[in-house]
């Protein structure tokens, strides 16, 4: 961490604009954030000399008759590199990113086993494998971000407990520290994937805007007044939970007619094998028949976008998002056509006054992607920016900016092969 770096609010104010806007120049930083001249040359100095920041050549004067043209600021993004690894029930996905977080490099790594300690010593040989790729990664990587779904102490880098690694109580962080000597951040998938929007990605130029994923769980992401939102005790958002089907059917928290115990890809598996008769029918084999126009599987789908858009119209009654991102993983999007028109309509009927108003924008994001949102909470962390203001994002032509920055969106790694 470089508390030396970012241990004022305007040194945090300053990198943060430069690193999810930049480049950007002195004056238009001074404009945005309300900070004087001096105070954002004296914030950028010490940036400058460790090498993170630079400036670029003088492209414009900052006004008619002003004196000499403006040296925008801008991140040089390979000045640090970070790891990111989402962890899954089956599989780990890394990738090593830049300072923008764009992934550069990317491995899977195939899980033999979800106990804690066969995850970690997984987990140290793919970093291992990723940090070799290149000798500038394995001297200026020095923080790792780990992606996991369920309830997570991000504080304390514990998984209080993850339903689908059957963890509990895992000090996960401490773990893999230990494991791979890099300092280690943890967070809930969901919430990671969240901040790779928000500072990255399609939340870029939005205030208030919530992340819902679909797949083998249903989550949400809340990003209120620029800030993504925990709650006391960091489970904000978990839609998937909202009882949306009386008291069937049961789900594996303990409660009942949970969204996700409806629209998560087992449950809607199960059901999708009642309504064919078909014990062995596959999610793939699902998705077709339901394409194909049997009535009995289509249903099946109907009845899980419906749950979805009544969670996602009782989460924007409640905080009003600008926009509501949907994304997941495969089978979750590849069957978001068959229940999309049911769960618009759901939404629309269930959402109040001008909340249905809200842009929904269906976003697919591979594994890659939810680690590289592992990789920008590492980098939050690293930097002591979690919480940092991210002023002028809606300035006049915010959503241009936003869409051309250098660095912009995701991007494919190199794929490494065995």
């Amino acid at each position: 961490m470089h508390p030396r770096l970012t241990s004022t609010p305007a040194a945090a104010t300053v990198f943060t604009m430069v690193l999810t806007q930049g480049p950007v120049s002195r004056v238009e930083i001074a404009k945005r954030s309300g900070l004087s001249s001096a105070a954002v040359t004296k914030a950028a100095r010490p940036f400058i000399e460790a090498g993170y920041l630079e400036e670029l050549e003088a492209t414009e004067r900052t006004a008619p008759g002003a004196g000499r043209p403006a040296s925008p600021l801008s991140i040089r993004p390979e000045r640090e590199f970070f790891c990111g690894v989402k962890i899954t029930h089956e599989e780990l996905i890394g990738v090593v990113t830049d300072l923008r977080a764009q992934p550069l490099v990317s491995a899977h790594r195939p899980l033999a086993t979800t106990s804690a300690e066969g995850v970690v010593s997984a987990l140290a040989e793919l970093v291992a494998e990723l940090l070799a790729t290149d000798p500038a990664y394995g001297e200026r990587c020095h923080a790792l971000g780990l992606a996991v779904s369920g309830d997570v102490d991000k504080a304390h880098g514990v998984v209080r407990y993850s339903p689908f690694l059957q963890w509990h109580q895992v000090p996960l962080a401490r773990l893999a520290a230990e494991a791979t000597g890099l300092v280690v951040t943890i967070d809930n998938d969901v919430k990671s994937l969240t901040v790779a929007e928000q500072w990255f990605g399609d939340g870029v130029g939005t205030s208030s805007f919530a992340l819902v994923t679909v797949g083998v769980g249903i989550g949400c992401g809340l990003v209120v007044n620029d800030r993504v939102v925990a709650g006391a005790h960091g489970v904000a958002g978990e839609i998937g939970h909202i009882p949306v089907g009386g008291d069937e059917p049961e789900c594996h928290c303990g409660g009942r007619g949970c969204v996700e115990a409806i629209a998560g890809t087992a449950p809607l598996l199960a059901a999708a094998r009642a309504a064919s008769g078909d014990a062995s029918l596959t999610v793939d084999a699902a998705i077709d028949a339901a394409h194909a126009g049997d009535p009995a599987v289509r249903e099946v789908f109907a009845r899980a976008g419906h749950a979805i858009g009544l969670a996602m119209a009782a989460m924007a009654n409640l905080f009003g998002p600008e926009r509501i991102i949907v994304t997941g993983d495969v089978p979750g999007l590849a069957s978001y056509g068959l229940f999309e028109e049911q769960l618009n309509r759901s939404f629309a009927a269930q959402a109040f006054g001008a909340a249905a108003d809200c842009r929904l924008l269906l976003r697919p994001r591979s594994f890659e992607q939810w680690a590289r949102g592992a990789a920008a909470v590492a980098i939050q962390q690293h930097f002591a920016l979690e919480g940092a203001p991210l002023p002028g994002l809606r300035s006049a032509g915010s959503e241009a900016t936003g869409a051309t920055r250098e660095g912009s969106g995701p991007q494919r790694p190199r794929r490494l092969t065995k």
